[in-house]
């Protein structure tokens, strides 16, 4: 049944790949709760109901405030978002809107002033990771109940 598949049953080593991205960002130097916002926000725009509960509950149990997840959609509205965070969304916006999105010498610009090159590409893989989530969960029409 293609209708909630499970991935991790009918391709167990495709999805041990995942896993293994999973882990790795587990160690990458970019903080568990910017990993939480973009992962939010990339689920937002994305439409996956899934990932959106499961990632505003983890980021919930890390000390995010309800109010900064309430107002995610606005970050770049409110002085609630370092500067560093407002970047991060908007390379996820960005990165997952890339037929209306426009990269200019001046937004790398500010990326490099709070970004390392290393955390730039670990950031990057974090965004496409969970984009593929989005997409798994969408389409294969994951339901939250699964995580309630």
């Amino acid at each position: 049944m293609i209708k909630n598949l499970n991935f991790f049953k009918v391709s167990p080593k495709g999805m041990e790949n995942y896993l293994n991205i999973e882990k790795y960002l587990s160690n990458s130097k970019i903080e568990k709760s910017l990993q939480e916002l973009v992962k939010i926000r990339v689920s937002q725009i994305n439409g996956c109901a899934y990932c959106l509960d499961m990632h505003t509950k983890d980021a919930v149990k890390n000390g995010e405030t309800p109010q900064r997840i309430y107002l995610l959609n606005a970050w770049d509205e409110t002085k609630l978002f370092t500067k560093r965070e407002k970047l991060a969304l908007e390379l996820a916006e960005k990165a997952t809107l890339l037929n209306i999105s426009h990269f200019d010498d001046n937004f790398y610009e500010r990326l490099e002033e709070e970004f390392s090159d290393e955390e730039f590409a670990d950031l990057l893989i974090l965004i496409a990771q969970i984009n593929s989530w989005n997409k798994f969960n969408v389409v294969v029409g994951n339901d939250i109940d699964k995580n309630l």
